[in-house]
C-alpha cells in the first residue's frame, strides 16, 4: 500500500460524457464536437463496409482470479515470428497463447494480478513483465521458466523498456529503476516522494530517447535522466504548477502526469509528448525540457499514441465486384502522385474524449465524445484505430476524421488495450475472455507474407 495514493481504474471515466443507448454505435455519430482534419483518410475508408469480427474467443482467467480485481488492464504482446501472444491477467498469471486458436502454451504464476504490458525480446526469446506483487520478472518465452525476479516494493503496471542490455521500469511508488537485463541486478534508481492525495489513473512508464530516459510523476513533474548513471539531465519540469496558473491559482483536484512519455521528432526538433491530467498535452524539447507547445484544452489525458501513415498512391474509382467491395483487378489508368505520409498524436481522456492533435504544433484536428465509462488507448490497425470501451464493446474509427467505421458488442467491457498486427488484434475482456479480432478492409489489403498466418475469415 502506498500512503496518500488512491488510483481509479485506468479506463474509467469520471463523468458521464455521452448518453448511452441500447447499442453504442450512435454514440460515435455526427453529434461529436469536431474540427476538420486533413482530408486524406485511411487508404480503404472510402470503400464502405469495413467490418470487425471475432475469429475465436476462449475463457482465460483461472478460478483463482481475485474477485476484487474486476478489470483486465495492460496490453498483450505479439510475437509474430513465433505465432504467440503474451497476455497479462488479473488471475495473477502471465499467459503464452497460440495465435491460431488461443490455446495455452504455458502460464506463469505471480503473487498478484498482472496488469502490465509485457515486453517480448525476440533476440533472447524472453519476456519481461511486472506484477502487482511489486516485482519485475524475466521468463523464458518458450517454456515460461523464470530466469530472475526483482522486487521493487510497489506494483509494476507499466511496460518495461530495454536498450543495450539495460532494462528500465517504473513502479507505483514514483520510482524509476535501471537494472542489468541479463542478471536482474540493480544498476541505478531515482525516486520522488509521491504526491499526497488522489491521482487519477495510475502512473507513467519510462520512455527512451537518444541518450536519456524520460518519465513523469504523481506530483506533475516530468524529468529526464542519463541512461548510464541516472543523473538528472533537465531542471524539473513542473506541469502541476503550470496547471495551477492556467486556473488562476485554484488548485486542480488532480495534478499528476500519468501518460508514459512519447519521444518523437517534429518540425522544430526532437520532443517528448506528455499529458498533464489538469494542464493538457505538452510537447517538451527532448534536450532541455523547454516547452515546444501545449494544448490546454485536452485535459484528463491518460494515454498518448502517435499514429503514422506512410506515403501511398490514392485509390481512384475502384471497380466493384459481386460483393460490392473493391476489386483485385488493377486499374489501367495512370497512377497519380503519391499521397504524402502523415502523423497524428492521439490523446485519450476519460473526461474530455478522444483527441486528434497535430504533433508539430498541438492544434486540435478533431475531438470525439466518449461513451459513458471511457475508452482504452487507441490502437492503430489496418489503417484505422481500434478502441475498447468499458461498457460498450470494441469500435473502429478513422484516424483523420474520427468517423465511426464499425463496432461490435461481444458481450463484455474492455479496460485492456488491444494489441494489433496487420489485420488482427487480441484483447482480454473484463469478464476474463480472450478474444481474437479480425479487421476486414472493404478492399483487399496489399499482400504481406508475414501476415499469412493471421488471415482467415471471422464468424
Amino acid at each position: 500500500m502506498i500512503e496518500g495514493r488512491v488510483r481509479a481504474p485506468v479506463a474509467i471515466s469520471r463523468g458521464v460524457l455521452a448518453a448511452a443507448a441500447a447499442l453504442a454505435l450512435p454514440l460515435f455519430g455526427c453529434e461529436s464536437l469536431s474540427i476538420p482534419a486533413t482530408p486524406q483518410v485511411p487508404t480503404w475508408l472510402h470503400h464502405p463496409g469495413g467490418t470487425l469480427s471475432i475469429t475465436y474467443r476462449r475463457p482465460l482467467t483461472a478460478e483463482s482470479r481475485q474477485q476484487a480485481e474486476v478489470y483486465e488492464r495492460g496490453q498483450p504482446a505479439i510475437d509474430v515470428a513465433g505465432r504467440r501472444v503474451f497476455v497479462p491477467s488479473s488471475d495473477n498469471g502471465l499467459y503464452a497463447l497460440r495465435v491460431e486458436d488461443g490455446s495455452t502454451i504455458w502460464r506463469f504464476e505471480t503473487m498478484g494480478p498482472v496488469q502490465s504490458e509485457p515486453l517480448f525480446d525476440a533476440v533472447e526469446d524472453v519476456v519481461y513483465f511486472g506484477s502487482n506483487d511489486g516485482a519485475v520478472y524475466k521468463v523464458n518465452a518458450t517454456n515460461g521458466r523464470m530466469l530472475w525476479r526483482f522486487a521493487t516494493n510497489a506494483e509494476v503496471g507499466r511496460k518495461p523498456v530495454l536498450r543495450n542490455g539495460v532494462l528500465y521500469i517504473t513502479n507505483a511508488n514514483d520510482t524509476l529503476i535501471a537494472m542489468n537485463a541479463a542478471t536482474g541486478a540493480l544498476k541505478w534508481h531515482q525516486h520522488r516522494t509521491p504526491a499526497f492525495g488522489m491521482e487519477s489513473a495510475g502512473y507513467a512508464g519510462p520512455a527512451l530517447g537518444r541518450d536519456k530516459v524520460y518519465t513523469a510523476y504523481s506530483d506533475g513533474v516530468v524529468l529526464a535522466y542519463d541512461l548510464e548513471d541516472g543523473s538528472e539531465q533537465w531542471p524539473a519540469v513542473d506541469l502541476a504548477a503550470e496547471a495551477e496558473q492556467q486556473t488562476g491559482g485554484d488548485t486542480p483536484r488532480y495534478l499528476d502526469v500519468d501518460t508514459t512519455p512519447l519521444v518523437a521528432r517534429i518540425t522544430s526538433g526532437e520532443v517528448v509528448f506528455v499529458g498533464s491530467y489538469a494542464g493538457g498535452v505538452y510537447a517538451l524539447d527532448a534536450e532541455n525540457g523547454t516547452r515546444a507547445w501545449v494544448n490546454e484544452k485536452a485535459v484528463g489525458v491518460t494515454e498518448l499514441v502517435l499514429w503514422e501513415q506512410p506515403a501511398h498512391a490514392p485509390r481512384t474509382g475502384p471497380l466493384v465486384n459481386a460483393r460490392g467491395l473493391g476489386s483485385d483487378e488493377p486499374s489501367s489508368a495512370p497512377k497519380p502522385p503519391s499521397v504524402p505520409g502523415q502523423r497524428i498524436l492521439f490523446a485519450a481522456s476519460g473526461i474530455t474524449g478522444l483527441w486528434a492533435l497535430d504533433p508539430n504544433d498541438g492544434r486540435t484536428l478533431w475531438r470525439r465524445n466518449l461513451p459513458e465509462g471511457g475508452i482504452t488507448a487507441p490502437v492503430p490497425v489496418a489503417g484505422a484505430l481500434l478502441v475498447g470501451t468499458t461498457r460498450y464493446g470494441l469500435f473502429l474509427f478513422s484516424p483523420v476524421t474520427g468517423g465511426l467505421i464499425d463496432g461490435i458488442l461481444p458481450g463484455g467491457s474492455f479496460a485492456m488495450t488491444p494489441a494489433a498486427f496487420g489485420v488482427r488484434a487480441f484483447v482480454v475482456g473484463n469478464g476474463g475472455s480472450f478474444l481474437s479480432v479480425l479487421v476486414t478492409p472493404p478492399a483487399p489489403a496489399p499482400a504481406d507474407t508475414t501476415m499469412s498466418w493471421l488471415g482467415g475469415k471471422g464468424g
